[in-house]
């Protein structure tokens, strides 16, 4: 087997922290780190929703990402539009996955904004800003709910992300940029804490992957959400239970 950059084992995830209240201006906020990858993620509550849930009484939860120009290991251009391909992807994909285990009508006719800004790349933002954000919007809430805003917490259950892929032939957990630069088979898998998916990204990068392949990346996926879902459990587990 094929010693990994970094010498974990291919079920290993990288160090994992999640240090919470880390901006004390945001409602929620932590700072998230996959090994190198660290990610800022806070949450706003803002008044009113979008114009297409006007009058229907639900709430709404966004996402917002963006990297430093430093975060890589070249200068980047800042997106000042936001309107960057990969950009609009990964934001979209963060909100689709909280909104995934919120309770959109509990929260009334208010929007979240959940903003995923990376100070510091080394693969794994997405997933890392799925994992940080779903903390930071649960702290948020629950602000809300000990300060009457709401009458029950808008959880239905708790969701993170991690990367998996074929690494010189091997089924990898968590790959860091060198890895997934090089990587066979690249995916990225959100998951809730009850174990449904909520997305799979796969892509082959040199070669098809096959259905055992698929299995075993599942596998090792699952494996690292339970990781994931204790982490988050130690944060918010005092107020709202995994499912």
């Amino acid at each position: 087997m094929t010693q990994r950059i970094d010498h974990r084992t291919p079920e290993q995830l990288r160090k994992v922290l999640i240090t919470p209240h880390y901006n004390p201006y945001a409602e929620g906020s932590v700072l998230v780190e996959f090994g190198k990858t660290r990610v800022i993620c806070t949450a706003s509550v803002e008044p009113g929703v979008p114009h297409f849930l006007k009058g229907t009484g639900k709430g709404w939860v966004t996402a917002e990402y963006g990297m430093l120009p430093r975060s890589t290991h070249t200068r980047m251009k800042r997106d000042k539009t936001a309107t960057g391909g990969r950009t609009q992807e990964i934001q979209r994909l963060i909100g689709r996955s909280l909104r995934a285990v919120t309770d959109l009508n509990a929260l009334g006719e208010r929007q979240i904004v959940v903003d995923c800004d990376v100070i510091q790349a080394d693969g794994g933002t997405r997933t890392a800003s799925i994992t940080g954000g779903f903390v930071a919007l649960a702290l948020a809430l629950n602000k809300m709910k000990t300060g009457n805003l709401l009458l029950k917490l808008p959880l239905k259950d708790y969701v993170a992300a991690v990367s998996c892929g074929m690494v010189n032939g091997t089924p990898s957990l968590d790959l860091c940029y060198e890895e997934d630069s090089k990587a066979e088979v690249d995916m990225n898998f959100v998951i809730t804490g009850s174990g449904n998916f909520v997305e799979i990204q796969g892509t082959a990068e040199s070669k098809p992957f096959t259905e055992q392949n698929m299995a075993d990346l599942t596998r090792l996926a699952k494996l690292g959400h339970e990781e994931l879902f204790k982490l988050q459990a130690q944060i918010v587990g005092d107020f709202f239970k995994r499912p």
